[in-house]
Parts: C-alpha cells; sequence; structure tokens
C-alpha cells in the first residue's frame, strides 16, 4: 500500500515537486491567516465600505502596473530565486506592519500602504512561481500537480488559515501577522532546496552567449503578441478576466455583509472562507476521478453555471448557516476550475513564454478584482450590501450565454509554438 507521501506527492514527479509543495503549502498558511486578518484590521480602523473595499483595491492594484513586468522577468533570470527574493521583501513589508501595531501607531493609511507595497511583492512572487511546476514536472503530470498545488491551497490558504487569523487577530492585532511573517521566510527556506535551477531557456541562452536578451517591453510585446494570435488562451483569459469583475463586486465587502448583514461576527466571518476549504477539498479528493470520466469542457460549463446560481442565493440568503453551506458548494466548484484552468493554460503555452502568458492571465484576473472591487464598494454605499450580489448573479448569467460554445474551442485547441528565436 503506496505512503501517505506517495499519494500526495508520487515519486515520479520528484524531489523538486516536493519541494515546491512543501514551500507552496507553507507560504499559503500565512496567505490564509493574512486573508481574515487583513479585513478585520482595516474595519477595525473604519466602517466605510469604500476604505474596506480599498484595502483589497490596493493589494491588487500593483498586477495592473507591474505584471506584464513581472512575466517578463520571470522568463529572464532563475526562477526559483526570483521567488526567494520577492518573498523576502513579503516579509519585511510585513514585519514592518507588526512594528506599527505593536507601537500602536498603525492607522488606515499605513495599513492601505503596506497593503500596496505586499501585493507589488506578490505579483513577482505568483508569477515566478506559476511557471515553475511545468519545469520540473510531466506534461502528463500538470493536472495532478496542479491538483495538489491547490489541495495546499484550499487547506493552508482557506481552510485552516483564516480562523487561525480570526483567533489571533482576537488575541491581538499584531498576532496573525507576525505568524505570516514566520510562515514566508519558511516557505524561502523550502523553495531554496530545489535541486533543479528552473531557468527559461532564453535566458540559459543569453548566459550561454547563444543570444542577447532584448529590452524587457519587446518581451512584453513578444508575450501579447503571442497571446492575442491563440484564440484558445486568449478566450480563456478574457473569461477569467469578465467573471473575476463579477466575482469581486460581492467579494470586496465580504467581511461587512457577513459582520453587519448575516450578523456572524469575525469568527463567523472566517468561517465563511473554511467552508469554502472545506468544499475544495471535496473535490481534492473526488478531481482524479472527475479528470478521467468527464471532459474538461463539460466541467468548465458546470462550474460556471455554478457561478452564476451562487451569486443569486447570496443575494436571498438572510442566514449565516445558509451562507456556509453555499460557500462550501462554491468552494468545491472554484477548486474544479482552478485546477482546469490552469492545466489547460500550461499545455497551450511553450516553456519560454510561460511567464508572460500567466502575468497576462492574472493581470486579467486582479484587474477583474480591482475593477469589481471598486464597483462593488460603490454599488453597496449606494444601495445596500446585497446589491453586489444582485448585481454579479447578472453579470455572470449573460457572460455564460456568450462563452458557452467557444468553451470547446479552448479545451481541444493543440499547444503552438512561439516565434521566438
Amino acid at each position: 500500500m503506496p505512503s501517505l507521501g506517495e499519494l500526495v506527492a508520487p515519486r515520479r514527479m520528484g524531489r523538486d515537486f516536493r519541494w515546491l509543495l512543501a514551500s507552496s503549502w507553507t507560504s499559503n498558511v500565512g496567505d490564509g491567516v493574512g486573508l481574515a486578518a487583513a479585513p478585520l484590521l482595516i474595519a477595525s480602523l473604519t466602517s466605510s465600505p469604500l476604505l474596506v473595499a480599498s484595502g483589497a483595491i490596493l493589494q491588487f492594484l500593483p498586477w495592473l502596473i507591474f505584471g506584464l513586468h513581472a512575466g517578463a522577468i520571470a522568463d529572464r533570470f532563475d526562477r526559483r530565486r526570483l521567488v526567494m527574493v520577492a518573498n523576502a521583501a513579503r516579509a519585511v513589508v510585513l514585519a514592518a506592519l507588526c512594528v506599527f501595531l505593536i507601537t500602536g501607531t498603525a492607522n488606515i493609511g499605513i495599513v492601505l500602504a503596506v497593503a500596496f507595497l505586499y501585493g507589488t511583492a506578490e505579483v513577482f512572487v505568483d508569477t515566478a512561481g506559476s511557471t515553475l511546476l511545468p519545469m520540473i514536472v510531466d506534461r502528463a503530470d500538470l493536472g495532478l500537480g496542479n491538483a495538489r498545488l491547490q489541495a495546499g491551497y484550499l487547506v493552508a490558504n482557506q481552510f485552516a488559515g483564516p480562523p487561525l487569523g480570526a483567533f489571533l487577530f482576537a488575541a491581538g492585532t499584531a498576532w496573525p501577522f507576525l505568524l505570516e511573517v514566520l510562515c514566508v521566510t519558511l516557505a524561502i527556506v523550502l523553495v531554496s532546496r530545489m535541486a533543479c535551477t528552473p531557468v527559461p531557456p532564453r535566458a540559459a541562452a543569453a548566459e550561454e552567449g547563444v543570444a542577447q536578451r532584448p529590452r524587457v517591453h519587446t518581451d512584453i510585446a513578444e508575450g501579447l503578441r503571442w497571446l492575442w494570435q491563440n484564440p484558445p488562451v486568449r478566450t480563456l483569459v478574457l473569461i477569467i478576466l469578465v467573471f473575476n469583475v463579477t466575482w469581486a463586486a460581492p467579494w470586496g465587502v465580504l467581511v461587512l455583509y457577513a459582520t453587519e448583514h448575516l450578523h456572524m461576527g469575525a469568527v463567523g466571518y472566517g468561517a465563511l472562507t473554511t467552508a469554502s476549504a472545506a468544499g475544495g477539498i471535496l473535490a481534492t479528493l473526488s478531481f482524479g476521478w472527475l479528470e478521467r470520466h468527464v471532459s474538461f469542457a463539460t466541467l468548465m460549463r458546470v462550474v460556471l453555471s455554478l457561478e452564476v446560481l451562487m451569486h443569486l442565493a447570496f443575494a436571498l440568503t438572510t442566514t449565516g448557516w445558509v451562507a456556509l453551506v453555499i460557500m462550501f458548494v462554491f468552494g468545491a466548484y472554484a477548486f474544479v476550475w482552478a485546477t482546469i484552468s490552469t492545466t489547460v493554460r500550461q499545455r497551450l503555452v511553450p516553456a519560454e513564454l510561460q511567464g508572460r502568458v500567466a502575468s497576462v492571465n492574472m493581470v486579467g484576473v486582479f484587474a477583474g478584482m480591482v475593477i469589481g472591487q471598486a464597483l462593488g464598494g460603490v454599488i453597496a454605499q449606494v444601495w445596500g450590501l446585497t446589491a453586489p450580489w444582485w448585481f454579479a448573479f447578472a453579470g455572470a448569467a449573460i457572460t455564460l450565454l456568450l462563452v458557452w460554445r467557444p468553451i470547446s474551442q479552448i479545451v481541444s485547441a493543440k499547444p503552438q509554438a512561439s516565434n521566438e528565436p
């Protein structure tokens, strides 16, 4: 009978995958703690829906400013080292926040500035980190590898982290962020143990004197040109952009929706994320069966349909336990979507373009979040805390009708080579 380690990270995927998995899971524990603690900290300093939404916006805004450059940089240098340096920057920013909290000098301006700086470092962590898996495992194992990484995200970031963050925040505002510093630091140590140095093909050639690195803007233009000329990947990025606009509109004020509309309190707010993670864990256990028996196209359509129904359900509910059930279902289908969409993209994109195309995808994700949360803050301020859910329901339903047929073309597409020398 195979060991637990073999079930989680099969030996055929290599030791580097296990180090990457351990680093990702550790980092996600810290991120999960911050997921609950950061909104609670902002809500403790202001009751304005616009300022509460601004906390998330300022953390995601760096994707719009630095996202494309981060992708080009990830395609130029040692991607593992870039993850380590960017994580070190995150740890420094969090340590500074802890100093402000311990000394009692923190205010809403400082917290929002920290959110922006932390988000800037996270741009480089996530962009470079997303390119590591395709470089260390076989193409056939990408689905399993992404499922394992997503499982760690769900257990650590969504299940264990948020209630721990809410509990630590209740004990003292600095405690959750001190733990986050520790987790990020440990993640740096773990990823440094990877024996393989994931250097992109172009960077390796340049180091050997075979090719010269062009300007960063030339690299960015090359990635955008390839993406625009590849309809399946382009359509996938657009789907993600639009659905993140509708998803983020209510999510930006979720802390107020949970505490004021549903009267769940700080711990109840953390429990919503925990319920989502529980659903994701269920999907983790069933993903292998789903991948073998149901086509990716069917799964994508089912998932996006559930997204529409989720918004409607949240708009109608007034009780906390119903919200917990909804979040459980959301966690299950969101895991399936994240795993499938990432796997499809990685299979279609050449190795030398992984960083740039991943960065465009992430810019789409966070552009949708910034736009959606800005809209959600305004809508909630004017029409109340349930209004963003009605907006999300209508927008997601219209979008689903438009993308229903193109989904088949995305899943059935074949990989295309890049035009890079």
